[in-house]
């Protein structure tokens, strides 16, 4: 089965052609970094003028790479959800076109369940994610811990409260002046700084708190560059550190906590702040100390991609789940939808 994935939740203008939910033929991703740059962050309404401006050329190339046409697929797939709403629809409307020309089924698949699904990408043929594990999410726009008992049936243990991981990341390094994305910036000069130098808070510590909470962080180091001034050389190495190390700790810590107290024997964690290599680094080590797996799919599937979407899609597919010319852009899609369960 091949299956065409479309994504365009939030920056990425991305497309792949994925066979068998396994082996990747074409992953083309047109970014939005530098049109973003000037202001600090994403700009909802640029977003959407560019996802229209890439989307099809995006999608011939992703064709072209793989060497497959319209009417060789097996299906096509796209995000319906969550993100920028405006963004959704370039995605979902071109799919839809695409499906109706070409009688393909069409699936809408919730970006979320595309990062879970992303490191089976990266996989042998013949190996499997186990069936029941912990997932940690950690993006732009998502902190979420979720117990999955099964691909589709998926359990809420915590959720961020306030910012995401993704956006503190963004926010601390617009405040110290190092420009957008914020994350590879910090973890680029972490690495000379010391961890250990500025005792940044660690949000909501009560043991059975899964709920993540990064403003009071974010508010942390705000007031350090006010009392101090605004950091520059090793200083500045060493809030980084200090601010790269509380994430970190917080992610480690209910992540670890979850998957011991659900007794599960793998985590799955996906989400463009894993491409952060230090945060990896702490929840492998962690997590093996327990004797507990953790599945991470290379740096290249951590960020928004249509290969994760694909992947989902064929999943939903090959369980004749079909979605219908009626389909439409959910900014706030929840993971489990109303219409599923877990029975």
């Amino acid at each position: 089965m091949i299956v065409l994935g479309i994504e365009t939740s939030c920056d990425e203008t991305a497309a792949a052609l994925v066979r068998n939910g396994r082996t990747i033929l074409s992953n083309i991703v047109a970014s939005q970094i530098e049109v973003h740059r000037p202001y600090g962050g994403v700009v909802p309404e640029l977003a959407s003028r560019h996802h229209i401006r890439n989307i099809v050329p995006v999608v011939e190339e992703s064709l072209d790479q793989a060497k497959v046409t319209l009417d060789e697929l097996d299906g096509i797939a796209v995000t319906r959800g969550p993100g920028l709403v405006g963004a959704l629809l370039v995605g979902v409307q071109l799919a839809k076109s695409l499906s109706y020309v070409s009688g393909k089924p069409l699936i809408g698949v919730n970006h979320l369940e595309g990062h879970l699904v992303a490191p089976q990408l990266s996989l042998g043929s013949l190996e499997e994610l186990p069936a029941r594990h912990v997932a940690l999410l950690v993006s732009g726009g998502h902190t979420a811990l979720v117990l999955v008992e099964s691909f589709g049936c998926y359990r809420p243990l915590g959720a961020t409260r306030d910012d995401a991981a993704g956006e503190a990341f963004d926010k601390v390094a617009k405040l110290l002046g190092l420009g957008y994305p914020g994350g590879p910036i910090i973890e680029r000069l972490a690495e000379q700084g010391d961890a250990a130098a500025i005792a940044f808070p660690r949000g909501l510590r009560r043991r059975d708190e899964l709920d993540f909470s990064f403003s009071g962080l974010k508010t942390a180091v705000m007031n350090h560059v006010r009392r101090a001034g605004t950091p520059e050389g090793q200083a500045l190495n060493d809030v980084c550190a200090s601010f790269q190390q509380a994430v970190a700790d917080v992610l480690v810590r209910k992540t670890l906590r979850a998957a011991t107290d659900r007794r599960v024997k793998a985590v799955v964690a996906g989400g463009g702040v894993l491409a952060n290599q230090a945060i990896r680094d702490a929840l492998q080590r962690a997590l093996a100390a327990r004797d507990i797996a953790l599945f991470v799919p290379p740096i290249a599937l951590c960020t928004d991609n249509g290969a994760m979407i694909a992947a989902a899609g064929t999943l939903r597919l090959a369980r004749g789940e079909r979605s219908g010319m009626d389909l439409n852009a959910q900014a706030r899609l929840p993971l489990l939808r109303a219409e599923e369960s877990c029975e």
